[in-house]
């Protein structure tokens, strides 16, 4: 399996809401145990967060508190993930209750 981590323009495609599947190449996804694997063994990150799409799709925030670097994924419910952005400098924030502002 050889992947590369995506540029600015799929992050920027996932961020304004662009299917992936539309955007992605395929040589950023693979199977998600290899992928995983590969996230921990290259950079040194776990998983941090996760979320459920409206169409059974998984996404997944991993990073490394070691090298600051950060990933997420997004996994088909076949169970094939592709990588849609990447960066440096993660930091987790600090939990804060949630409230119901709507005027927010």
């Amino acid at each position: 399996m050889t992947f590369a981590k995506p540029g600015a323009i799929i992050a920027t495609c996932a961020l304004v809401g662009t299917p992936v599947e539309a955007t992605a190449d395929t040589t950023n996804c693979a199977d998600r145990a290899q992928v995983v694997e590969r996230l921990a063994q290259t950079y040194g990150e776990t998983r941090r967060s996760i979320g459920l799409g409206h169409d059974n799709s998984m996404m997944e925030v991993f990073a490394s508190d070691i090298t600051g670097s950060w990933t997420i994924t997004v996994t088909q419910p076949d169970g094939m993930t592709c990588l849609v952005a990447s960066g440096q400098s993660y930091e987790a924030m600090a939990k804060t209750a949630a409230t119901m502002d709507m005027d927010a």
